[in-house]
């Protein structure tokens, strides 16, 4: 017959049964072994899932979408099980309202404008310069010129805000303005019909919509001064240039390097979106910015490819990176024990050497522990050797225990100490307990000896009274000098005596 296959409690008994260094082991090769199968398991999932992401990328003219668009066909190429959606938005406030819904995962948006709690940042796509363009002849020459000027610009979405909070560092009004146009290409087409006589725009330098401005509507550019004071309050801007002859070079449009801010255009990924796609987006955008570049159609966006970068060197707050991001950025950075190397080795030979004299001093410990079970284990021996009255001994015997119990306690001696020392007393005790018994059976035959001797002298007819009572006196001197002795025991003596009196009272009723 085969063997029954063992059942799960016996499982357990057995592990129940192991000592707690193998339990230890038990548990420690068995954890391993699942978080290995798990993670084979994980592996695999993730190795065939595919993910279809939504990316809200702005207006479709706007350098946003159209580096998006470029991201969205490497990614796709570089990782077919990742397809991602463009969705055309009004720009950043749109974008980062549809990212807090769980609406997209991806969204462009200005640095400036705060998102919402679940989004987190990936990298740093460009950074955005606030353009201030007038009409030749407007009288429009710095910013506080636009009181009481129409202005072509939604009123709504990050761009406005910007706007506003320029202003607000003005000491301007919403008030104070005049606002036309519900999106930039209905605010370009009142510039063009001189309906406005500025537009405002956040865009890269270069803007396509900008440069028809210039270039097509002889429109000026304008400095936005003093952007490292604006800095205190508004902690996302930057003080920044829109470089001489950005949109025009002969004669150049702006005659001179024109003092701006700027903004970081950042790419932001809702907190849910799983670590490892984030990675390798992370991974695309950075390592592969020639094929970025390639899938631009748009000369002037091409350049905004080299500015991708990490989130944590702009100097942009309150966003938090996206895990996945910051894997692919600490990739090649030395970990904490790289980095800590030499205190780490400090540590260790610190922790090396007090682990060694805690190991010395415990072994001390146990040493010490050792000699007070060694000692009593002495004594029970020398117990156990013929000498004094073996119930003498057995009183000092327990004496003994009582002390050994006594340190066990009080953790003068350890449990294993304790059990070798159990031993040796349970040996002394039953030595001892042999060599009573042999007593005993010692002092039971002398009396059964004298016993002898009264029912020889009981049956001996031929003597006269006084020469038996005679022997039978120099019997009972006897036995109690053995009582004396301990060579007879005291029960084995009052037996002895009822014997005595039998015998004499025989011998003097016969004599009667």
């Amino acid at each position: 017959m085969s063997q029954a296959k063992q059942s799960p409690k016996s499982v357990l008994n057995y592990f129940f049964n192991l000592d707690p260094l193998a339990k230890l082991m038990f548990l420690l090769l068995g954890g391993a072994s699942l978080g290995l199968l798990l993670g084979l398991i994980l592996g695999t999932i993730n190795g065939t899932r595919s993910y279809r992401l939504k990316l809200a990328a702005g207006d479709q003219l706007g350098e946003s979408y159209i580096l998006s668009e470029a991201i969205e066909k490497t990614v796709e190429a570089r990782h077919p099980k990742i397809q991602i959606e463009l969705v055309e938005t009004g720009g950043t406030s749109e974008n980062l309202e549809k990212l807090e819904k769980g609406e997209v995962d991806l969204a462009t948006a200005q640095a400036d404008v705060p998102p919402g709690a679940s989004a987190r940042s990936v990298a740093v796509l460009y950074r955005d310069l606030f353009q201030l363009v007038v009409k030749e002849n407007s009288g429009i020459n710095q910013f506080t010129d636009l009181r009481g000027k129409p202005i072509g610009l939604q009123q709504s979405g990050g761009q406005f805000r910007s706007f506003l909070e320029v202003a607000a560092h003005y000491g301007l009004q919403p008030t104070d303005f005049s606002f036309i146009g519900n999106s930039d290409q209905e605010a370009d087409e009142a510039f063009r019909e001189n309906r406005v006589q500025a537009v405002f725009r956040v865009r890269a330098p270069g803007n396509q919509s900008v440069a028809d401005l210039v270039q097509q509507y002889r429109g000026q550019l304008v400095a936005i001064e003093q952007a490292n004071a604006m800095r205190i309050k508004y902690p996302a801007f930057q003080a920044d240039e829109i470089p001489q002859g950005a949109y025009q070079g002969n004669p150049p449009v702006p005659a001179a390097n024109l003092n701006t801010v700027g903004v970081n255009r950042l790419l932001l990924a809702n907190h849910t979106v799983p670590d490892a796609v984030i990675r390798e987006i992370t991974a695309v955008i950075n390592e592969h910015r020639q094929e970025l570049a390639g899938q631009i159609q748009v000369e002037s966006v091409k350049p905004l490819v080299s500015s991708i970068r990490d989130p944590r060197q702009s100097g942009d707050a309150d966003v938090p990176i996206h895990q996945g991001a910051l894997n692919y950025y600490e990739r090649n950075e030395p970990s904490f024990v790289q980095e800590n190397a030499d205190f780490l080795a400090l540590l260790l030979t610190v922790a090396l050497l007090g682990g060694s004299w805690l190991w010395e001093f415990k072994k001390w410990i146990e040493r010490r522990k050792k000699d007070f079970a060694d000692r009593y284990i002495e004594k029970a021996v020398y117990l156990m050797k013929e000498g004094d009255d073996p119930a003498i001994r057995q009183r000092s015997l327990d004496q003994i225990f009582r002390e050994a119990a006594t340190n066990l306690v009080e953790e003068k001696i350890s449990q294993e100490s304790f059990r070798t020392f159990n031993e040796a007393y349970k040996t002394a005790r039953e030595s001892i307990e042999r060599e009573k018994q042999l007593s005993l059976q010692a002092q039971r035959e002398v009396s059964a000896d004298y016993i002898k001797e009264l029912l020889r002298l009981m049956q001996d007819q031929q003597r006269g009274k006084q020469s038996v009572q005679r022997d039978l006196d120099q019997i009972l001197e006897k036995a109690s000098a053995d009582l004396v002795s301990d060579t007879m025991s005291q029960e084995s003596f009052r037996t002895f005596v009822e014997a005595y009196k039998t015998t004499r009272d025989v011998i003097e009723r016969r004599t009667a």
